[in-house]
């Protein structure tokens, strides 16, 4: 199913159904392949099938399940990014945390496996840990010779927007692992691919191609039920918002939306006209989005209980939409309307530079953002030609 804005109404348009990794390994009898093997499956609360059947359970039935790995928030998507999340039980089943002080399988953990399995649902952007969890097991598991498949799920965004700067080495990190835009436009799989081989990893890899899926399909369009991968997650279009205003989130500069009702959706700040900075904003014609004028009181947070004025995001062309120049253009637009309250929360602290730094990828946002005077349309420049490379190097990973 495919919802098409028509005026100011969503309508639904009947697509041809997707068809999950995770449905078509059991539908087409995959895992008689992995007979007599023992399986460590990689996953959470988001591996499961369109009728909401657990893979863990699925795979629990085979028999074969002899280890269970969860990445950040745990196995059942519990807990907040900043715990770090102990090992457990599932039923007899080991569960070992990848997300804490272990962030990589140890030798003992991989003992007796034949067969690694991942499945889970990301949220389309470098800047995220779930991918890199699946990169680190992928380098383990080729150490151990153990083989890796990966059940692929959509990208929430689409396979198509490709926007945002690329990674250096030297920010190289768990939240960001591999040389990619912050939006890149593959799925998990084509990432994986692209992985292997762009790094050298050398892991034995398979993956289980969706049936149904298309590049320009957001995740509402693929009539998937939605489970909130993290939460401030919560809706299937949130992920389109998260490469707008997650990096900004990290200078403590606005509100972000998270610790109130619409996370990534909305920015704001006590010290904001809402209406001029939308009408600012608008006016300099940025493809495929439109700003309006939002006041809002959040619950917790930044800004917890006093009101703040910003502007609510509006996507209005998914072909033109790029969210990362959207994040830029907002900076750059604050820098401008309002130095005074800039500068002052620009002064970061050496671990938040560092985290800003890590979630772009790169320094040298910071860098025009603080140095030079007219920073958004350097900030929108900034890797255009490494993203054409990219653009042309990602095409013989691409499964769809």
């Amino acid at each position: 199913m495919r919802w098409v804005l028509v005026g100011m109404c969503w309508f639904a348009v009947v697509c041809g159904e997707v068809k999950l990794g995770l449905e078509v390994f059991f539908e087409e009898k995959l895992q008689e392949e992995l007979k007599g093997k023992k399986v460590g499956l990689i996953t959470n609360h988001t591996g499961v099938d369109r009728q909401m059947r657990s893979g863990v359970n699925l795979f629990r039935e085979t028999g074969q399940l002899a280890a269970l790995f969860s990445p950040e928030h745990g196995l059942k998507g519990q807990h907040y990014a900043w715990e770090s999340v102990s090992h457990d039980l599932e039923g007899k089943i080991p569960v070992y945390s990848l997300h804490g002080e272990t962030r990589r399988a140890k030798p003992e953990m991989l003992k007796g496996l034949d067969v690694l399995v991942y499945d889970i649902q990301c949220t389309g952007v470098r800047a995220y840990t779930y991918p890199t969890t699946l990169f680190y097991m992928m380098e383990e598991a080729a150490r151990a010779g153990i083989e890796v498949i990966v059940l692929d799920r959509p990208n929430p965004i689409n396979g198509l927007i490709v926007d945002g700067p690329m990674l250096e080495d030297k920010w190289r990190s768990f939240i960001g692992y591999i040389n990619v835009p912050y939006c890149h436009g593959m799925t998990i799989g084509e990432l994986a691919r692209f992985f292997n081989e762009e790094y050298k990893v050398g892991c034995k890899l398979k993956v289980v191609q969706m049936k149904g899926w298309d590049r320009s399909m957001s995740y509402r369009d693929t009539g998937l039920v939605w489970i909130p991968p993290s939460p401030n997650i919560p809706e299937p279009d949130t992920p389109l918002f998260c490469p707008a205003t997650g990096i900004l989130g990290e200078l403590q500069l606005l509100n972000i939306g998270v610790g109130f009702t619409m996370p990534f959706k909305i920015v704001g700040a006590p010290w904001i006209d809402a209406s001029v900075f939308a009408e600012k904003l608008n006016g300099q014609k940025l493809a495929g989005v439109r700003f309006h004028p939002f006041y809002f009181r959040p619950f917790w947070g930044l800004y917890k209980g006093v009101d703040c004025q910003g502007v609510l995001i509006q996507v209005t062309d998914m072909k033109k939409y790029k969210p990362v120049s959207v994040q830029y253009l907002l900076l750059g637009m604050v820098k401008s309307l309002y130095p005074q309250e800039f500068s002052k929360r620009v002064a970061l602290s050496d671990g938040r530079k560092d985290l800003f730094c890590k979630a772009n990828g790169t320094d040298q946002v910071l860098h025009i953002l603080t140095q030079e005077k007219y920073a958004v349309w350097k900030l929108l420049e900034f890797h255009r030609a490494e993203r054409t490379a990219f653009l042309e190097k990602r095409k013989k990973y691409l499964l769809y």
